[in-house]
C-alpha cells in the first residue's frame, strides 16, 4: 500500500473546508484506481491534514494531482498557503 499525506496551514474556515472536501473531493478520490481510504482531519489552529491510502503508488500519485486541482478550483479562498506533501510506501498498519 501507498499513502499520500497533505498538510495545509492557515486554513481560514475549517468547517467550510471540511464541507467542500466531503461533498466535492471525496467522491473524486474514491474513483481513483486502487483506492483504500481517505481521511480529512482538523488538527486545530488552522491546520488541516489529509491522508489518502491506495493499493499502489500510481493511485497515491494520482490522488495528489487531483487534490492540487481540487484545491486550485475550489479552496484557494480558504487555503492561503500551499500544502506540505509527503508520500510513500506503507510499511506498517493496523
Amino acid at each position: 500500500m501507498y499513502a499520500a499525506v497533505r498538510r495545509y496551514e492557515g486554513v481560514t474556515d475549517p468547517a467550510e473546508a471540511g464541507r467542500r472536501v466531503n461533498e466535492g473531493f471525496v467522491p473524486l478520490v474514491r474513483q481513483v484506481s486502487g483506492f483504500v481510504a481517505y481521511y480529512w482531519v482538523d488538527a486545530g489552529s488552522g491546520v488541516m491534514v489529509s491522508t489518502s491510502v491506495f493499493q499502489n503508488q500510481a493511485g497515491a500519485e494520482e490522488s495528489s494531482k487531483k487534490a492540487a486541482d481540487f484545491v486550485r478550483d475550489n479552496l484557494t479562498s480558504l487555503f492561503p498557503n500551499p500544502p506540505q506533501v509527503m508520500a510513500g510506501q506503507v510499511v506498517a498498519s493496523a
